[in-house]
């Protein structure tokens, strides 16, 4: 058995980014600048924007954090990102979800630039992607990916079972996985809340993705030997065994479903670490120009 080790990987790749952005302010260039934007005072929200901020200080990124109110009204917001799609210092925009309810998120989404939507959300940038064009990936399918190839985890031809079907990770990674690439070429079997006897699918998988913000849903009887797990979900549970009260347990039961695994990812330290990496990476291309 295998860790699939995110954070370490995701290190790696900051590393990488840095060295380039080095490179790039050497001969005059500028470095690469992301913009998010935070609405209302959400705490998962909070930590989730402000290690985005302190990747960006790592990797040499000029980064702009705005806050705003929970009662902010939809035009408002609308006008606080048209502001940033006029920039030109600018080069990537994310506006972290999720959004107070009387904020039509999809709505939010379509309004930023193409260009700078460095999430992958728009449906301008996921219809590039379904049809294999050059595009912004969203950024946890990219860090599943990525993930892959870096362990050289063998794909082609096997059976990838993605359980949850958002379109933040289970829709797009079901179309990734089947792709002709070099992590891709799976046939793929993209589960939900209405598949029935999905321990017989899930049982038959060589790879198996699980985003479904269910704490330890995956156990050791759904899955067989040998299988690669990729574990996506991340939830906070109470805890007496921790000084904070808490832990942060995935959708698989890890020591119990480790033990049949080729490889897997720990929660924490798995694919999250790897999502901030490929933000930085679709930012770092959107400042090149290289994908519009």
């Amino acid at each position: 058995m295998i860790i699939l080790d995110g954070k370490k990987t995701s290190n790696d790749i900051k590393d990488e980014i840095a060295s380039e952005v080095k490179s790039i302010i050497s001969v005059g260039g500028k470095a690469p600048h992301l913009s998010a934007i935070l609405v209302g005072n959400d705490g998962a929200s909070e930590t989730y924007v402000n290690a985005k901020v302190k990747a960006c200080e790592k990797v040499g990124f000029e980064s702009t954090l705005i806050r705003l109110s929970e009662n902010i009204t939809e035009e408002e917001l609308l006008f606080e990102i048209e502001k940033i799609n006029n920039n030109q210092d600018i080069d990537g925009l994310i506006v972290q979800l999720p959004l107070p309810i009387h904020i039509d998120s999809m709505k939010i989404t379509q309004a930023i630039n193409p260009k700078k939507d460095v999430d992958g959300f728009h449906p301008f940038n996921i219809g590039k992607m379904v049809l294999n064009l050059p595009t912004y990936i969203p950024a946890t399918p990219a860090g599943i990916v990525e993930l892959l190839k870096r362990y050289d985890v063998d794909t082609s031809g096997k059976h990838c079972v993605v359980i949850g079907r958002s379109h933040i990770v289970g829709s797009p990674m079901s179309i990734l996985m089947s792709k002709n690439n070099k992590v891709g070429n799976c046939t793929v079997t993209l589960a939900h809340s209405r598949t029935r006897n999905l321990k017989e699918i899930t049982k038959s998988a060589d790879i198996l993705i699980v985003a479904l913000g269910k704490p330890e849903f995956i156990t050791s009887d759904m899955i067989k030997e040998g299988v690669c797990v990729i574990d996506v979900g991340i939830t906070r549970v109470k805890s007496d065994k921790t000084k904070s009260g808490w832990k942060l347990l995935g959708d698989v039961c890890f020591e119990d479903v480790k033990q049949k695994s080729s490889y897997i990812t720990p929660v924490p330290g798995g694919v999250g670490p790897m999502t901030i990496a490929m933000l930085l990476q679709n930012t770092l291309l959107s400042s090149k120009g290289e994908i519009f």
